[in-house]
């Protein structure tokens, strides 16, 4: 029988960007966190002679071939196992593509994981893959794929894909802004290279550009700020002990998915109140994504419908923000009906809004595989 797995998608809950390096990328610093919103990737595998692969999907814009991140990482796991398999994918698309939201990446990480099942080869079987080539795979796919083998709050560091588990964050309501606007990641790298050229440039708010960014980090051109915000998160978070791949140790014999589980502060998922959520203490510290100084100023309807999510007082958002390069937005409500009082203001403004949760890392993991 095929095995079927959701694949949440992320949020970026702060992005810092470094200077441009020599092999053409950039270093970054991230807090990920995973949501309960999900594509289903399905899949069916078996032991063969010769590899052959096939993918649909409901989406006419997803690529059914070797360009697609799912075929990739097939095409990879099979290589490092040293063994072919006919493979059969489906992907049912429900979450937006090139939104920000890591969807792509999440469909590999997906597809990874059900294929392992479909062939015998789950974490604990001695002719499986480790936690660490799991990773390696991953991030040769690409960098956001690594943190869906983590689930729940993840730093990210380097081009995003060193992943690091950090205590979770209680689940939160949250509500995604999905505008009929494209951005376009290598432009906006592009400009953001330009503004850190700009003399004398220091780090700005997009909401007022003409004040320095209350977030006190360094001028943009210093690779030191993204060690800045990686003490950040762990000053304000305390990051548990994790193996070398990056994976939090399940302490739960019962666990369904041995080595995935989190052991932080804040493990009642159940609890919305916000006393002591380390969400607030990242707020105040002043995170923010680099990426809003760039888009915002070429996409100026993206600010506005940030400041929609962020609402009036009496229902206004713990935080709002553009999750990766965009286009997709995000705000994170103390309550349910304040998620979808939202929601109805960011769709009376003409863009699309989804109400849904972020998703700690022992529910990630709990609710995986689809029945």
């Amino acid at each position: 029988m095929p095995t079927r797995v959701r694949s949440f998608c992320k949020i970026n809950l702060g992005l810092a960007i470094g200077p441009p390096r020599p092999d053409g990328f950039h270093s970054l610093a991230t807090l990920y966190q995973t949501l309960a919103l999900h594509d289903v990737v399905t899949v069916e595998a078996r032991r063969a002679p010769a590899t052959r692969i096939t993918l649909t999907t409901n989406h006419p814009g997803v690529p059914t071939d070797a360009r697609n991140t799912t075929w990739k990482i097939v095409e990879l796991t099979l290589a490092r196992l040293n063994f072919s398999a006919e493979v059969n994918i489906h992907i049912q698309k429900d979450l937006p593509v090139q939104g920000g939201l890591g969807a792509g990446s999440a469909n590999a990480a997906a597809t990874l994981l059900g294929l392992e099942k479909e062939l015998g080869l789950e974490p604990g079987q001695p002719d499986g893959l480790t936690n660490e080539a799991r990773l390696e795979i991953a991030a040769k796919v690409g960098s956001d794929v690594p943190l869906f083998l983590v689930g729940g709050a993840v730093e990210g560091r380097d081009r995003g894909q060193i992943v690091s588990p950090m205590p979770d964050l209680p689940a939160t309501p949250c509500v995604i802004a999905i505008p009929d606007v494209g951005v376009s990641t290598p432009r906006a790298f592009q400009e953001w290279d330009a503004l850190c050229a700009s003399p004398g440039h220091v780090a700005k708010s997009p909401e007022n550009p003409a004040n320095p960014s209350t977030s006190g980090l360094t001028p943009l051109s210093a690779p030191d700020r993204l060690k800045e915000l990686s003490r950040v998160y762990a000053s304000v978070l305390q990051s548990p002990a994790s193996d070398p791949s990056g994976i939090v140790r399940g302490t739960s014999a019962e666990s369904k998915q041995p080595g995935f589980k989190g052991n932080g502060p804040d493990e009642d998922s159940s609890q919305n109140g916000l006393a002591g959520n380390p969400l607030l203490a990242l707020v105040r510290t002043g995170i923010e994504n680099d990426f809003q100084q760039v888009v915002f100023p070429q996409h100026p309807s993206l600010r506005d419908i940030k400041r929609v999510l962020r609402g009036p007082s009496q229902e206004s958002a713990i935080y709002a923000a553009l999750s990766g390069s965009g286009s997709a937005l995000f705000g994170l409500y103390r309550t349910e009906a304040d998620a979808v009082a939202a929601q109805q203001r960011v769709q009376g403004s003409g863009c699309k809004a989804i109400v849904t949760s972020t998703l700690p890392r022992d529910q990630y993991w709990a609710t995986m595989f689809a029945e």
